[in-house]
């Protein structure tokens, strides 16, 4: 039987977040459907490291999310380099744990400032490309997006904000003719899940869920899941399925959650005293370092 080409084959698709991870493992995959791959990120030689393994057409740019100006040096130079960008991946994420109470506030903003304000920075600084080749835009959520969790009070936030963001973004570009997708992801075997996992509240939080909502998920299937709504342009994109059965009780979730946390979170106190986290995972942590050097002194 012939083999059907890839609709993202040719066009030009940007992947925040592209160093490591899920952002990593969708650039492998949009390189493999045929897409010419742009890998944005804050680690030049991670990134460099992740595009030569990449066959055909990709390179990559060391860009923060957050910044406007540097996110548009980067598209310009994208579009002088493969053209107009068909697909836009918002995948660039950080997490942190613990009580909000002894949150580091700097960290919390961070967190809500990469995930929310870097996803809108990354749609505004695309769109002009995407209202061009009627392209397509995934936001990457999670489930966090729909129930709340203690301990996770950012990362959170900034969920449910880039699932508003995009609901609001896709019904105002429908008409002409762009795409929005929400991808909705629970557990994915990135660096950061396993860090969350080293600390004792968050591990037993996550092994309280019902088994299927706590298993962790291979990137490599996330990413072909997602690169499969990309190509489909899907509006939505659950991975895995179940968790869209979730919208349909999503009002219920928060006092179950908080009958639980009433429960449980005393009793893993008496074992361990809660602590801040900071930012989790090796991305969380070039991150920081990457602050820490652009801070004056």
């Amino acid at each position: 039987m012939p083999v059907t080409q890839s609709p993202l084959h040719g066009r030009t698709a940007v992947v925040t977040g592209a160093a490591r991870g899920l952002g990593e493992a969708m650039a492998q995959e949009l390189n493999r459907r045929g897409a010419r791959v742009a890998l944005l990120g804050r680690e030049q030689r991670t990134l460099a490291q992740v595009r030569d393994t990449l066959p055909g057409v990709s390179e990559c740019w060391e860009v923060d999310v957050t910044d406007e100006h540097g996110m548009a040096r980067a598209a310009d130079e994208i579009r002088a380099r493969f053209g107009p960008t068909s697909v836009v991946v918002a995948n660039a994420g950080l997490a942190e744990g613990g009580p909000f109470a002894e949150a580091d506030l700097s960290t919390w903003r961070r967190v809500v400032e990469v995930n929310l304000i870097g996803s809108a920075v990354t749609a505004r600084t695309f769109l002009a490309d995407l209202l061009k080749t009627r392209g397509y835009l995934l936001q990457v959520a999670s489930l966090a997006s729909i129930g709340a969790s203690p301990m996770m009070s950012a990362y959170c936030a900034s969920k449910a904000g880039v699932e508003s963001f995009a609901h609001a973004l896709q019904a105002e570009v429908a008409h002409q003719h762009v795409g929005v997708g929400i991808a909705y992801i629970n557990w994915t075997d990135t660096d950061m899940v396993r860090d969350a996992d080293a600390h004792a509240v968050l591990r037993e939080l996550r092994g309280h869920m019902p088994p299927p909502a706590r298993k962790v998920y291979p990137v490599a299937y996330v990413a072909g899941r997602l690169v499969t709504a990309v190509e489909r342009r899907r509006p939505s994109v659950y991975v895995p399925g179940w968790l869209r059965c979730t919208q349909l009780v999503r009002a219920a979730m928060p006092p179950v959650v908080t009958r639980l946390s009433r429960r449980e979170l005393p009793r893993l106190a008496a074992h361990e005293p809660f602590t801040a986290t900071g930012l989790l995972g090796a991305g969380g942590r070039a991150d920081q370092a990457a602050g820490a050097d652009a801070s004056p002194g």
